[in-house]
């Protein structure tokens, strides 16, 4: 079974090689296909269907609007935000984002939305809500604000904060939500 890291890799690496930006020219989707199927453009959002190993998953995706690394200019892998349905697995709206280099082990990171800093875990080169619990609190109010800020350190101890723009991003999940219910 493929792992979430694995599953957002190759399905950012489709829409990377699929085209530039977010509205890659992908052809007619085929049943079954793990390439992302753009729904729709929202703003900084792109709403996207796959069905990798047959399991459908629906996905929000933005790239960060800013970033900053101390020591400044370090190089690294584009970072993306994923708010990611998948229906076999009964998971909806679940946050995730890939930071674009391997994390320090055991590190946390915090993404600060709508004046609420909430706590995420670490994995490889991706960070989750730390509270599941908290998950639908997190979406609300992402759907309510401006900008979302995600910090994090690098395995070589460099401090990240990207700024991603979430104008768009509830009619992307509305879009998702529309998509995966079928």
């Amino acid at each position: 079974m493929m792992s979430m890291r694995q599953l957002l890799t190759v399905l950012v690496g489709s829409l990377l090689t699929g085209g530039m930006g977010f509205a890659p020219a992908f052809g007619a989707p085929t049943a079954g296909s793990s390439e992302p199927t753009l729904l729709g453009q929202f703003g900084a959002w792109g709403a996207y269907t796959a069905s990798p190993n047959g399991k459908k998953v629906c996905f929000a995706l933005a790239k960060p609007s800013s970033s900053k690394t101390n020591p400044p200019n370090r190089p690294r892998d584009p970072a993306y935000a994923f708010v990611s349905t998948r229906p076999a697995e009964k998971v909806v709206n679940e946050v995730s984002v890939t930071m674009g280099y391997p994390l320090k082990p055991g590190s946390e990171a915090t993404l600060e939305v709508g004046g609420t800093s909430f706590e995420m875990y670490t994995q490889g080169d991706g960070i989750w809500i730390k509270n599941a619990a908290e998950e639908g609190r997190l979406i609300d109010a992402m759907r309510k604000s401006a900008d979302a800020t995600v910090k994090g350190v690098s395995s070589r101890g460099t401090q990240t904060t990207d700024i991603f723009s979430l104008k768009g991003l509830s009619q992307a999940l509305d879009k998702v939500g529309q998509d995966c219910r079928r």
